[in-house]
């Protein structure tokens, strides 16, 4: 499975999720930046080649309040975007080779759905303010200063996961209301020090949201 150093950890069993599609209510915070060298190598070595990524970073930490397995926390980055076309649909995609979160349910069901490198980790604090996450060998701190009143929000996130034989196709419906927020971050770990930039980035919260995450599918990249 395709992953960074700080996911790529054997999770050893864990309790079967139900399948998708997975309904949730949750808040976050989501940031982003310009992908230093280091997040391009990796978008380019799940790409193939780095003509078909966009130099931008994503990450988030989201606080699911209910879900088919339960409440859960979970933090995630992707180096680079896919970019669109190739039957990846009309906008550009995240490939998450980092993700962790609170349930051992929800690591099923991310590798076995979706292709998601999800393992356990320690959260602290609450999303929307003062958060940490924190792995064996790995650790990340975002402070979120929501500016300006809460807008309605409706739309997704679309994954594209390496997986044998192509890409593993997969998205997220979101409906309900963000408000723009300056995010500081703070990483550190094997990879994460060199792409998981550093400082304080361009963000919204989530201040509200019915997220569902539905099926995946596989698409070929021949």
């Amino acid at each position: 499975m395709w992953s960074v150093a700080e996911s790529d950890v054997d999770p050893g069993e864990v309790p079967v999720s139900a399948p998708p599609p997975w309904p949730a209510n949750v808040r976050a915070t989501i940031w982003w930046h310009r992908s230093t060298d280091a997040a391009k190598d990796i978008g380019a070595q799940s790409a193939g080649s780095s003509e078909s990524t966009i130099g931008i970073t994503v990450g988030m930490v989201v606080d699911y309040l209910d879900s088919p397995v339960g409440p859960y926390r979970e933090i995630l980055a992707s180096p680079v975007l896919r970019r669109p076309g190739g039957g990846r649909g009309p906008l550009p995609r995240i490939s998450v080779p980092f993700i962790a979160v609170d349930s051992a349910a929800s690591v099923h069901g991310g590798r076995e759905h979706w292709q998601l490198p999800k393992v356990m980790a320690t959260f602290t604090g609450d999303v929307l303010a003062g958060a940490g996450a924190s792995g064996p060998e790995w650790a990340v701190q975002t402070q979120s200063d929501g500016r300006g009143p809460a807008f309605p929000i409706k739309g997704g996130i679309g994954f594209a996961q390496p997986a044998t034989g192509g890409l593993a196709i997969a998205g997220s419906k979101l409906t309900g209301k963000a408000r723009y927020a300056r995010v500081t971050v703070l990483s550190d770990g094997p990879t994460l020090t060199s792409w998981l930039k550093p400082g304080t980035h361009h963000g919204l919260q989530i201040v509200s949201g019915r997220m569902e995450t539905g099926l995946g599918t596989t698409i070929s990249t021949d």
